[in-house]
């Protein structure tokens, strides 16, 4: 963005915030099970600062199935009821450093491709389709129906004090060149 433009984009009061300008918010959490649901999208802000979305790939991880212990492994009934319980969740792991989102935008005729590592190590339980078929959600409803993925995480594992909160972020934003 030019420094004599500027743009107008609106910050969502119950959601939490990343350097990467996503927005996350808390669904629920599950104290039987110790995990959070979270639903993660696009903040306004990069509308403003990259223009306009038009398009938007969301990760579609590996499949953790085939590695599942069988009754052919070699090990006990014992050894496989010793087992974390968190092997039950697995699937569509994603961890903080691998790539959750690719958005593409364009402002004045100039195309930017961003790469948006996931914000903490998750399991992927919904992706929004929607979304990459329709970019322009992102544009005209970032906080709605332009979500991007629901994911769970281990409660212990998501510590919200190591977010942004609407006040936080927008004094982050205040300070960016």
């Amino acid at each position: 963005m030019a420094d004599s433009d500027y743009a107008e984009f609106s910050i969502a009061h119950d959601r939490l915030y990343t350097l990467d300008h996503l927005w996350m918010q808390v669904l629920d959490e599950d104290k039987d099970e110790g995990t959070t649901s979270i639903k993660i999208g696009l903040s306004e802000f990069v509308m403003a600062e990259f223009g306009e979305v038009i398009q938007v790939v969301l990760a579609r991880p590996r499949d953790d199935s085939d590695f599942e212990i069988d009754a052919d492994s070699g090990l006990s009934e014992d050894d496989e009821e010793d087992k974390p319980s968190r092997t039950e969740t697995m699937g569509a792991q994603v961890d903080t450093d691998e790539l959750l989102i690719t958005v593409t935008a364009r402002y004045d005729g100039e195309f930017d491709r961003i790469l948006i590592n996931a914000p903490i190590s998750c399991t992927i339980m919904e992706l929004n389709g929607h979304v990459e078929d329709n970019p322009d959600l992102v544009n005209e409803d970032a906080y709605g129906d332009a979500w991007c993925v629901i994911v769970k995480t281990f409660t212990d594992d998501f510590d919200e004090d190591q977010f942004m909160d609407k006040d936080e972020y927008l004094a982050m934003l205040n300070e960016l060149p």
